[in-house]
């Protein structure tokens, strides 16, 4: 049945989903990837299609930008739908100083400036992290079709240009690999309701180095990410 933010009826959505940020990823994946795709959802101008991918159901449809926006989006596809495996596909900026623009990364724990998680368990520092499963199949599948990927630990963070400017030496320190800002929370929606999920993303730019890709290389990059997710979902 509808929600507040999902317009579409209680069968639209395969159990499995991608979940990109911006509606236009979310048609360019349902174009490129999925068989027979169809749009379910418009509300707000937060497209969302089902198809399928290799004969299997599989459903795509956007967020928006972070943590607030994206848990909104999981929590109502969980609840209402029947979602039962998500996987983040997004863009990253890079920390480490062997990534390279375009690598794809998996996020095996996602440390957050955000408040969101300690007000589900207050008085608990909560670890966000995906589910095993779809990690190690994600890895799998990248390793069976000669993709690097790299996987590692990200920050979710809740500012797009934070203030502090020694944040980045100190989480390098400490190995992160790049900062984002949905993971910890699709993490702690996916444990709350007992859903797996998981955060595969594409190198977009470098902090340290100030690189960037331009909006048609981000466009030609992102299929491989795509095709990770995918690959692990078929698993």
């Amino acid at each position: 049945m509808p929600t507040p933010h999902i317009s579409a009826p209680e069968s639209a959505f395969a159990p499995d989903i991608l979940l990109p940020g911006d509606p236009r990823r979310a048609t360019r994946i349902a174009d490129v990837f999925l068989d027979d795709a169809q749009l379910v959802t418009e509300v707000r101008g937060i497209l969302g299609y089902t198809g399928t991918y290799q004969g299997r159901p599989i459903s795509v449809m956007a967020t928006g930008m972070g943590m607030p926006s994206a848990t909104i989006y999981a929590t109502e596809l969980i609840r209402h739908y029947g979602v039962k495996r998500l996987v983040r596909v997004g863009t990253a900026g890079g920390f480490h100083p062997d990534l390279q623009l375009g690598d794809v990364i998996a996020a095996s724990a996602a440390h957050t400036d955000s408040a969101m998680t300690a007000h589900r368990l207050p008085g608990v520092h909560y670890s966000h992290a995906p589910a095993f499963s779809l990690l190690r199949a994600a890895a799998d599948h990248a390793d069976a079709a000669g993709t690097p990927l790299r996987v590692g630990p990200v920050l979710t963070s809740d500012a797009f240009y934070h203030p502090d400017p020694t944040l980045v030496p100190r989480l390098m320190e400490y190995g992160t690999l790049a900062v984002e800002m949905e993971a910890a929370g699709l993490y702690a929606v996916a444990a709350a309701e007992g859903v797996e999920a998981l955060m595969i993303a594409t190198i977009s730019d470098h902090v340290v180095r100030s690189e960037e890709l331009d909006s048609e290389q981000r466009e030609k990059t992102f299929e491989a990410m795509v095709s990770i997710a995918l690959g692990a979902l078929a698993r």
